[in-house]
């Protein structure tokens, strides 16, 4: 990569490139072809960063005019902290950008915005079986030791 690498906010212009990285991220998860994210879902998602009523944000990974990847990122309140918690949800950089440290920038993008937001904790969940993200997150943050249940609708 000759240019610089910058995290920043998507704009609404950003979406004809965010939308591949969301549909990589998407596809990464089990969510294509038959099992894909109805449109509905996406355009919402991509409205929600744009409405100053939601929680939810967008960074983007930028060098020269080309998205590389992206983290969405949203704040919550909590019953243990009176501060919000940041709760990062997605992260993705495309195939030909990994293992050059956008991931990590991303990552410490949602820190600084966090911490600008007064959040006493920035956290998140990945699969088990994704070991080479893994690899990235024990350098980044550390494991809480918690197991996460759920009950699918």
């Amino acid at each position: 990569m000759s240019s610089p690498i910058t995290i920043r906010p998507v704009t609404r212009q950003d979406f004809d490139q965010w939308l591949p990285l969301w549909d990589g991220y998407n596809a990464f998860y089990g969510r294509s072809g038959e099992t894909a994210l109805a449109n509905e879902i996406t355009a919402m998602t991509w409205s929600r960063f744009f409405d100053a009523y939601e929680p939810v944000h967008a960074l983007a990974a930028e060098s020269g005019s080309r998205l590389l990847g992206l983290v969405h990122y949203l704040f919550h309140r909590s019953t243990t902290a009176i501060a919000p918690n940041c709760y990062l949800q997605d992260l993705f950089t495309n195939e030909a950008s990994r293992g050059k440290g956008i991931g990590r920038a991303l990552i410490e993008g949602v820190y600084e915005r966090a911490q600008a937001a007064g959040s006493g904790r920035v956290y998140w969940l990945t699969h088990e079986t994704n070991h080479t993200a893994m690899n990235l997150y024990d350098k980044v943050g550390e494991r809480s030791g918690f197991v996460v249940y759920r009950k699918m609708f």
